[in-house]
């Protein structure tokens, strides 16, 4: 019966020098978000929606792979692999053994558009609601390079689409390819929200703020719709996965620019 399911046997190199130098898809999925992100906040300069020109755009992306980058592989340790950074701290340079978190990617991002709003002295907050309008995008190509990579399976189910991934624990199991349920929810789904909110409502304007709490609470909800078809890949917290536990920050994070973000302006379009 297991013959019936599809077995991974996805190569995580587009182009392969050895066994670990190449070209991964796991790299050109930061580099297609980064982009793609790039394009989109030119666009909003171009009609008017953000004072952010061209210069400033370049100065914020490198800031924020710098964030994404470091506050991904510290996350990842932190919340998830504390025993092995003690043992071994090189092991954060070793980032061909893979290794990112969400969740520290955030906290990244926050510490890089503070660095980035302080020396353009623009309100981080303004800022903060142009990336998150972006940012799923990442979330997407990050999830499906996820999928490519075998990593991050779903919990064992008998579902048609079903898959086999030898890399999980023996016996393999056909999964839920959860990467791919994450992809559509943190990623597009988020972004189709996050797009319409930005372009149908001036709460961007207005609210500065509102939109950035907006997604916290979309994407926490989202990963942890995610997380009830993904295998933890660490110990639970109270009964939840990691990602779910740590999501619970995130909701708290977002409703709190919520609550706070109608004392910043006038009322406009919802």
């Amino acid at each position: 019966m297991l013959l019936a399911f599809w077995v991974h046997n996805l190569s995580p190199f587009l182009i392969r020098f050895n066994e670990n130098i190449g070209i991964r898809y796991y790299g050109l999925a930061y580099l297609a978000g980064f982009v793609a992100a790039g394009w989109l906040l030119q666009r909003y300069h171009r009609v008017g929606r953000s004072p952010l020109d061209l210069n400033a755009i370049f100065d914020l992306m490198t800031a924020l792979i710098a964030g994404v980058i470091v506050g991904g592989r510290l996350g990842y340790f932190i919340l998830y692999q504390p025993e092995i950074f003690l043992h071994d701290p090189l092991v954060f340079f070793r980032v061909w053994e893979g290794g990112m978190a969400s969740h520290g990617g955030f906290l990244g991002v926050l510490v890089a558009l503070w660095w980035f709003t302080r020396r353009r002295e623009v309100r981080l907050l303004q800022v903060s609601d142009l990336i998150v309008t972006v940012a799923p995008l990442g979330l997407f190509f990050g999830r499906v390079a996820n999928f490519i990579n075998g990593e991050l399976w779903g919990k064992p189910t008998r579902v048609p689409w079903a898959v086999i991934f030898p890399a999980s624990p023996a016996p393999p199991l056909p999964r839920h390819p959860s990467q791919l349920y994450e992809a559509a929810l943190e990623g597009l789904l988020l972004f189709a929200f996050m797009q319409w909110r930005f372009w149908k409502s001036d709460r961007a304007t207005v609210q500065p703020g509102r939109l950035s709490g907006e997604f916290l609470v979309a994407y926490a909800a989202a990963r942890a719709v995610g997380e009830c078809f993904r295998e933890p890949d660490a110990a639970l917290i109270l009964g939840l996965s990691r990602g779910t536990f740590y999501s619970l920050f995130v909701v708290a994070g977002g409703l709190a620019l919520i609550a706070l973000a109608p004392r910043r302006g006038s009322q406009g379009k919802a």
